[in-house]
């Protein structure tokens, strides 16, 4: 590391300004000189003051702190966005590892999204700086060698979940040897095991409605009942705090531009990042509507949606392009809407998960075409939250062996959970 000459006596002269300054003014009333000041006199009084500003100007200069968190970030979630948001807490700067497919199913079992796919995840993140891509499991003494070297890392996180390799050791025992480890809190209530869970759980759901015969609507507490019969219940207890620390906090401008997209956005993934890039590159502010539950199963049916509303919600709230949610948007884009919010543009994804009405229902866009604020934007990605839910099924087999291993775990942690302070 290397330090400014003098940088010592520069350091207390910043951080005891008041004294020194104090120190100054006495010596040139009392006309004191060469012997303790080199001949600093009264008349040099104006220009010794006003080279204090330096200090200040050191002070701004300070070294960033560079923090390094890595994860596999499968079937991306809020509790991975909380993770990662705890983690730029603790720096100035973040950077995130993605762990390579190799290396995941090395340690854990195949995984559901691509690289290209989890990169995409992880960088659309408000609170991500850098990504490295095909990082390694565990912190070798090699990788972690580059990470302090290379990337100026000053300290690697992990949250109090243990993270244990195959052979039983710690994945990050370097870290923690080296004094270079900080650890944040578990996000309760969700894993990527448990969403795999709740596919399965849901397609079981889907089969038991079509073996039935059951084309009506569902309300809501229908669906509820369908969750609450599954052993993949969702632990997640939503907080207004929560929603506060995801928040951008600010509204759009008096002249803004605002642009409007809605939809289920289960199982947020690379296909939506996409989309909500597209849709914020059209305006000033982008407000992103979030379907209620009950919506979202009338239009999709039984089982869904996958991630109930304030998981959603949350998950689009983490998302660097979106500025603001409203949280349980109605079906429909009235006039009253596009009032209330000031709406620019009304815009919608060229690949969704149904584009079918129910019967007798009316374009729930009408409103905004009428008013010639309406545009189709041509979705980059061809993902949809039911693609992805089909991945999980063509390795059925597999996933139910990873499953099995980790519900395991899961249901002892929450088994033996005790309270952890933090965020």
């Amino acid at each position: 590391m290397e330090f400014d000459s003098s940088s010592s006596i520069w350091d207390g002269v910043y951080y005891h300004s008041h004294l020194f300054g104090g120190l100054m003014l006495t010596a040139a009333l009392l006309g004191l000189s060469s012997s303790y000041f080199g001949g600093l006199g009264s008349s040099y009084l104006p220009y010794m003051l006003s080279d204090l500003g330096f200090f200040y100007k050191k002070k701004c200069e300070k070294k960033r702190i560079r923090v390094y968190m890595d994860g596999c970030f499968d079937l991306m979630h809020y509790g991975h966005a909380n993770a990662l948001r705890q983690a730029k807490a603790l720096g100035d700067e973040l950077v995130v590892g993605v762990v390579s497919d190799e290396e995941i199913v090395a340690n854990k079992g195949p995984p559901v999204l691509s690289m290209e796919e989890r990169l995409a995840l992880v960088s659309g993140l408000k609170w991500v700086d850098e990504v490295i891509a095909n990082a390694p499991y565990a912190i070798t003494e090699k990788f972690m060698n580059s990470l302090f070297n290379e990337h100026k890392i000053d300290y690697i996180i992990h949250g109090d979940d243990p993270c244990l390799l195959p052979d039983g050791t710690d994945a990050y025992a370097l870290a923690k040897t080296a004094g270079r480890y900080k650890q944040i809190k578990r996000t309760e209530g969700v894993s990527s095991t448990d969403i795999v869970g709740r596919i399965l759980s849901s397609l079981k759901d889907a089969e038991a409605c079509e073996n039935h015969d059951n084309t009506s609507s569902l309300p809501v507490d229908d669906h509820k009942e369908s969750q609450s019969n599954s052993s993949n219940i969702s632990q997640f207890l939503p907080t207004s705090r929560r929603i506060v620390q995801f928040s951008n906090g600010k509204g759009p401008g008096p002249n803004a531009r605002v642009v409007y997209i809605d939809g289920a956005f289960d199982l947020f993934h690379a296909g939506h990042v996409e989309i909500l890039r597209s849709a914020r590159q059209l305006g000033d502010f982008l407000l992103v509507g979030i379907h209620t539950d009950q919506i979202v199963s009338e239009h999709r049916g039984k089982g869904h949606p996958i991630m109930h509303l304030h998981e959603r919600s949350l998950s689009v709230l983490a998302c660097s392009y979106v500025d603001e949610v409203i949280i349980g948007a109605p079906w429909e884009v009235t006039r009253d809407m596009v009032t209330t919010f000031n709406i620019s543009l009304v815009v919608h994804g060229t690949v969704a998960e149904s584009n079918s009405l129910l019967a007798g229902e009316s374009d729930p866009y009408a409103v905004p075409k009428s008013m010639g604020i309406f545009r189709m934007l041509d979705s980059l990605k061809n993902i949809t939250t039911t693609s992805v839910a089909q991945r999980i099924v063509a390795n059925h087999d597999a996933y139910l062996k990873r499953n099995a291993k980790k519900a395991e775990s899961e249901k002892k942690y929450y088994a033996e959970k005790v309270h952890v302070s933090g965020d």
